[in-house]
């Protein structure tokens, strides 16, 4: 019999099949933004462009173009979040601390939660020897820490990329849930080599990079994208606890074009959300899970 590479963390489960629980206030939908909040090396390193579907060589062009996420466009998204009353997760580069304080200062006042997004987004932790990459969470984790006042406790590698043994890391690093496992609607309970790690959903399709950028999707493309998935995932949820969840970056979403067409999308969600949904962030979503009685999360 063939016998294929496998990670050996998690075993198969249905979701039909699993027991069911209700987020706090007996709500079904748990519904959070992932806003990356990234850094990269000018001219260096790896990096989405403007007018490639690859990360080719890195010029003053695309530098430039992410820049503008958070010289302008994060603003923006952040006025937005604020009109509709929304939290989120922000996935940070602990770079943005050092060279873009005023963004740092800004979540604070906001109190989002802090998921670790690696050093800057030019490098990737599949590239690495694992003393190296133990070496950046380390350091990740110590900036942020240094600036936010607690260690965060979830992470993202950046371009949601991982080593073999990234999750090992995470938690011999003392992290408690990771984002880099897009597996399931549901957290569920990754095993690593010295304890669980819990994997809380993150989408790579409703995600502003994977759909206007790499698939050239319009504003009104993501924007029917978002509502669909949002009203299809509410539907679901009277049978199951779901998770919900929208991946922005900056310099893509924060455009004026697509802004808008994300406004009207939230707005959507906002007002359809009724009593039934839990508007909240990552962090959250994993205390709450991990508090609950042993079982209920696969």
């Amino acid at each position: 019999m063939l016998k294929l590479p496998t990670h050996g963390r998690y075993g198969y489960s249905p979701i039909d099949e699993r027991p069911t629980y209700q987020w706090p206030d007996g709500k079904r939908l748990a519904f959070y933004i992932g806003l990356n909040v990234e850094h990269f090396a000018f001219m260096a390193g790896i990096g989405n462009d403007p007018f490639s579907r690859t990360a080719g060589p890195q010029t003053q062009r695309n530098y430039a173009w992410r820049d503008y996420g958070l010289r302008v466009g994060i603003w923006k998204v952040f006025d937005l979040f604020e009109e509709l009353g929304l939290p989120a997760s922000i996935l940070l580069n602990s770079l943005v601390c050092e060279h873009y304080p005023q963004v740092v200062e800004r979540i604070k006042r906001r109190g989002d939660s802090i998921c670790a997004h690696g050093r800057t987004n030019g490098e990737l932790l599949n590239t690495m020897w694992e003393h190296d990459e133990a070496r950046v969470i380390a350091e990740t984790t110590d900036l942020i820490a240094a600036h936010f006042g607690r260690r965060p406790t979830g992470w993202m590698g950046p371009a949601a990329a991982e080593s073999r043994v990234t999750p090992d890391l995470l938690v011999e690093a003392g992290y408690t849930h990771t984002l880099g496992w897009p597996l399931d609607d549901q957290p569920v309970w990754i095993g690593t080599r010295s304890g669980p790690i819990l994997s809380v959903p993150y989408p790579m399709e409703l995600n502003d990079i994977g759909s206007n950028v790499l698939r050239d999707h319009t504003g009104e493309h993501f924007e029917r994208m978002i509502i669909d998935q949002f009203d299809e995932m509410l539907d679901q949820s009277e049978k199951h606890p779901l998770v919900m969840s929208i991946a922005l970056h900056p310099f893509v979403c924060g455009q004026p074009f697509r802004l808008r067409a994300l406004r009207r999308a939230l707005k959507h969600c906002v007002v359809r959300a009724g009593n039934n949904v839990w508007f909240t962030d990552a962090e959250t979503i994993a205390e709450y899970c991990m508090a609950l009685p042993k079982g209920l999360i696969s």
